[in-house]
């Protein structure tokens, strides 16, 4: 991450000139902080908490900055939602935010910024998780500090959260393996033991403790993770790996 500190430094400083007072901090959440960034293949992901909502005007001039800021930025970009702090504690689910970016959504912004502006807020059950990782491993980049912003997310809530993002993965695997792999075994590791853990460590997780028949998919799917390495997946093992997965997630949930 060091050579991303330049950015990071100008993202503080433009917020400030851009939100003012309003500007409640900053906070690094996500791989950057969880001791697994890839240059290659991780995004750099913050949150901006504001103390009242932000004008139109406003956001335009935070999206401009945002979209200079990103090719600067590794190949996945940056990611970042702009929340009120009157969400944030007490917590609020599904999360409203303000604004939202990541690169996936900049032809959007690009081809009709105006449409963006006013259709980019909503709510995001994705910010549970955020907050989560951020409440306990997160870093502030500017502002106050993080306990006194975010208060701890409940289980109930943070297990939502990231169950919507692997609900699908018998489906999904093929079309994503190395994400669907790591991603459930964290989630396993939530809910059998109750930690907060990176795909990276997730992984290493599973590893221990997940059948010794699905260690090598495992193994790849780190491999792939950590390197420039592509590795080629077992299809129906990568079904049979989710399959199993899911039914011990459900498990766990059924005796809670």
């Amino acid at each position: 991450m060091e050579k991303y500190e330049s950015l990071l430094d100008s993202l503080v400083q433009q917020s400030k000139d851009i939100l003012g007072d309003n500007l409640v901090g900053i906070y690094l959440h996500g791989s950057a902080v969880m001791g697994c960034f890839n240059d290659k293949k991780s995004d750099i992901d913050f949150i901006v908490v504001i103390k009242t909502d932000i004008s139109n005007e406003l956001k335009r001039q935070y999206m401009s900055m945002a979209v200079e800021l990103n090719k600067q930025a590794p190949a996945k970009g940056i990611e970042f939602s702009i929340v009120r702090e009157n969400v944030c504690n007490p917590f609020v689910y599904p999360t409203p935010f303000e604004l939202h970016f990541s690169i996936t959504h900049l032809n959007w912004y690009l081809s009709d910024s105006e449409d963006y502006i006013e259709k980019m807020k909503g709510t995001d059950k994705d910010l549970a998780a955020h907050f989560t990782i951020i409440y306990y491993r997160g870093k502030t980049l500017y502002g106050k500090e993080i306990k006194e912003v975010f208060a701890n997310v409940s289980s109930e809530n943070y297990f939502d959260s990231i169950w919507c993002d692997i609900e699908n993965s018998k489906e999904e695997i093929k079309d994503n393996p190395t994400y669907i792999i790591l991603n459930l075994c964290r989630v396993l590791a939530y809910k059998k033991d109750n930690l907060i853990l990176s795909k990276q460590e997730g992984g290493n997780w599973g590893l221990k403790n997940i059948p010794e028949e699905y260690h090598n998919l495992i193994s790849d799917a780190l491999t792939e993770y950590q390197t420039d390495e592509l590795m080629k997946y077992d299809v129906q093992l990568e079904k049979e790996y989710a399959d199993y997965v899911i039914g011990q997630i459900k498990s766990e949930e059924e005796r809670v």
